[in-house]
This record gives C-alpha cells, structure tokens and sequence, in this order.
C-alpha cells in the first residue's frame, strides 16, 4: 500500500473478512469508508464505529473524501462484480485497486502469521488460537472469519504483540497472498468448484499455499489428506488429528457435558484441556489450535488450559439458541455448515451430545454450483436426522443454474421425515412439527429466522 494513503473504501464493507480489516485500519488511524448492498447488525456495529457506509451503489453515494485517488485506497471482495458502478468507477479514474486478500497479506508481511486453511474448521481453530495467546502474556492481532462470541467481534488488536492469526479463504484462491510463520490445513475436502473447477485444481491450490510458508516456519496438516505438500527449505512438517499424528488427544474423558483431554505434542503433554464448547469435532479442533500455538514458541500450559475452558466459540458455529435444563430439555443449535461434511459432523456431534433424542434439521443449500456439485454428498448426510426440512437455495452472488433447486437434493433423501418448504415458512413449520431438538444449518440467511422459531417454541410450551 502506498504509504501517502490516508483513507480507505472497502466495497462489500458488510463482509465478515472485510470487516476485520476495516477495524484494523480504523485502529491505525485512517479514515476508513465502503459501499454494501443492505444493512445488518454487523454494518451498524462498523458505522457506531466509525466507518462511513453506503448502500446506495451509485457512484454520486460515494463520500467525497473518498474520491481522490491520491490519498484513498480502493479494497474489494471477490464476491462483488466488475459491472459494480462504483468498482468500476473506481478502476477507470486512476485509483490503487486491490483485493482484500492483497491487504491481509500486507499485515502477514509485518508480522508472524499463524495462517488457518481447509475446506472447514479454519473459522473454529483460528478463533481458539486467537483466545489463547489473547488470554496469554503474548497476545496477538487477529483477523477471523466469525464474530467470537468471547469478544462480540472478529478482530483483535494487540499493539505490543508481533503474531497475528489469520483465516486463510481459499476462495478465488486468496490464501496466495499470504505469508504465513506457521500454517495449518485442516481439510481439502473439494468446494467452490464453480472457481477450480477440478479437484486437482482445488488441491493444486493448497499445495501452492505451501510453499508460502516463511523459511523456518511450520506447516501443520491433518492426517490422511490428499494434499501433497511443496514446503521450502528449512519448514517443518508436523501431522495432527483427534487420535494420532504429532500432535494429537489422549485420554479423552467425556461425561455430565464436559470433554477433557492431554493434548500430546512433539516434545510434551499439556494434560486436562477442557473444552468450553464440549462437542466432538472440537477435540480435533482445539489439538490444530494448540498445536498452532506451539509451533509459534507461545504455548503455555496454564494459559492454554484457562482458554480452552472459557472459549465460547464464534457465532454460529454449533451456537446454542436454546438449551432447556433436563434429560428431555428441548434444544435449538445452529451451525453455518455449507458443505456435505460439515453437514455430517455437525449431525453427528448432536447424536453424541444427545443420544437417543428425535434430531430435526433444518438446512439452506448456499450456491447453485454448490447445491450441483453435491447433491448426493447433501442428501447422503442428511438422510442421518430423523426429520429434514429443506429450504430454497440461497444463491449468494450467483444466478440460477437452469435444473439446480433443492428438490435434487430433496429427492434422494431417506430420513422418515422430510418436507420441502421456504424459509418464511420455516417457523410455523417447526412449532406444527414439534421438535425435539432442531439443527438449523448453512452459509445464508437462515439464521434470521431463530427468533422467531425460539419464540414460537416457547410461546407453545406455555400454551
């Protein structure tokens, strides 16, 4: 970035990712502005913040002191069209256009990134490494893919810490701009084919993301993965899982709605990790995150242990929305699971948490190219709830795909119930249905819906 830039516009200020940056450069002391499409909780947050926010995307919306190229920034997701007037107003008169993806490498550049990629689990292990070294002596800066519910933000600011903990998106392969100190690989599980195209090509990319890696830093990879790794000279590979590799559990104890482990590195064991968040898949999880932490030279253990216990997780990530106390308390979960395995750990991580209970879910296929791709995978992990109720696709930044809807989805599953409705009607349909306890699942807009269905649940409890 040139160093005479004094102001920033982010176009597609609403996203997660790009939020992040926006309160990083705020923090820094510029004058920090964007365009987005409708307001949200998050927005408003930027705007009581400071960051000046448009939803007109006309090019006359944009603040006057954000139009001279001179002095303004110009950051953009992939997810906003070149046809956009503003973007396109902005490339055509002379301004420094980058991706936001460029910027978050800049940061990287000026720090020692721990640097979180996979298909999923990168939102999760990011946030938990984040909380332990922030709860730590060393701290760190931290730009994550989910509100931390620990925090109520995705960014963290440490100005005396030299880490940053980076969510590394694979999408339009921006995780190549990245430098990383020490990355983690949690799956390459195939996704955004609509960008690869082919699964060599999805894991072309990881390995290119490889080779990233600082000279003597540490890549950590979970075992079993098709990805075949291109580090340079002088970067240690280390292997991690819930039951073997370098890093991994010991000793799991389960029981009363708690989950403690050993967390077992090359060169010790951490013992009695709790997990604030006590479900199955986060016992993988937390190993990739300390393990992340310890190839940073940043682990201590009792900093460690107090984190793992008070971490809350991000926002829809395996949220509770309703929790009744007793052996046949009702419950209401969400998760932004987008993707066929992400969908199956999450059903499965309920069957663990409450055996023998009837299981709803309730799932918004995000994409047309992603509802294509895996239909069947889609069906296949559904067909584990007793009762599914699927919604419309919610399409994001496509357009319809002639013969993709949810019904090719609907059609293959076999669970004893199932029903095909939109998501206004999701509410009504839960409450007729009477749920035992309901997963609500995917990347879009389902999760506007919660209140009302928590609401209605209550409302008829009370009848």
């Amino acid at each position: 970035m040139k160093s005479q830039k004094t102001n920033i516009y982010f176009v597609g200020a609403g996203g997660i990712g790009m939020a992040a940056l926006e309160r990083y450069f705020l923090s820094c002391g510029y004058q920090v502005g964007g365009y987005d499409r409708t307001p949200t909780a998050l927005t408003d947050a930027l705007s009581a913040e400071g960051v000046d926010i448009t939803f007109d995307d006309s090019v006359d919306a944009i603040p006057a002191r954000f139009t001279d190229p001179s002095a303004t920034l110009v950051v953009y997701t992939p997810a906003i069209p070149d046809t956009h007037p503003q973007l396109a107003f902005f490339r055509n008169s002379g301004f420094e256009v980058v991706k936001r993806a460029a910027v978050l490498g800049l940061v990287t550049r000026r720090s020692k990134a721990l640097c979180f990629a996979g298909t999923h689990g990168k939102t999760t292990t990011s946030s938990m490494a984040a909380h332990i070294l922030h709860e730590s002596t060393v701290g760190c800066n931290a730009f994550l893919g989910g509100v931390l519910r620990n925090y109520n933000t995705n960014f963290l600011l440490d100005n005396t810490s030299d880490l940053s903990v980076i969510e590394a998106d694979e999408y339009d392969r921006s995780f190549h701009h990245l430098r990383p100190r020490v990355a983690v690989i949690t799956s390459t599980d195939p996704d955004h084919l609509d960008i690869y195209g082919t699964e060599e090509a999805y894991l072309e990319s990881f390995a290119h993301f490889t080779e990233l890696i600082e000279p003597g830093g540490s890549l950590i990879v979970h075992t079993g993965l098709k990805l075949k790794p291109r580090t340079g000279d002088g970067v240690h590979t280390y292997t991690y899982s819930r039951d073997e590799g370098d890093f991994h559990a010991a000793n799991i104890r389960r029981g009363n709605g708690t989950v403690t482990f050993d967390f077992v590195t090359p060169d010790t064991v951490v013992t009695d990790v709790s997990l604030g968040v006590p479900v199955e898949i986060n016992i993988e999880n937390a190993v990739a995150a300390l393990a992340a932490v310890w190839a940073s030279g940043s682990l201590d253990a009792d900093a460690a242990r107090k984190a793992m216990a008070s971490f809350m997780g991000p926002k829809r990530r395996f949220e509770f929305w309703m929790k009744e106390p007793g052996d046949a308390g009702r419950a209401v979960i969400d998760d932004y699971a987008h993707h066929p395995d992400e969908l199956r750990n999450s059903i499965r991580s309920i069957r663990l948490l409450y055996p023998g209970r009837h299981l709803t879910v309730a799932f918004q296929p995000h994409l047309y190219s992603r509802t294509r791709d895996f239909a069947p995978q889609f069906a296949q992990a559904l067909s584990e709830a007793d009762r599914v109720i699927l919604l419309d696709i919610y399409p994001a930044r496509e357009l319809p795909i002639p013969g993709v809807t949810s019904q090719i989805i609907f059609d293959d599953i076999t669970s004893p119930e199932k029903m095909l409705i939109t998501k206004d009607e999701l509410p009504s349909a839960v409450v007729q249905a009477g749920v035992d306890v309901l997963l609500t699942a995917g990347a879009g807009d389902i999760v506007d819906t919660l209140p009302q269905i928590v609401s209605s649940l209550s409302d008829a409890e009370n009848k």
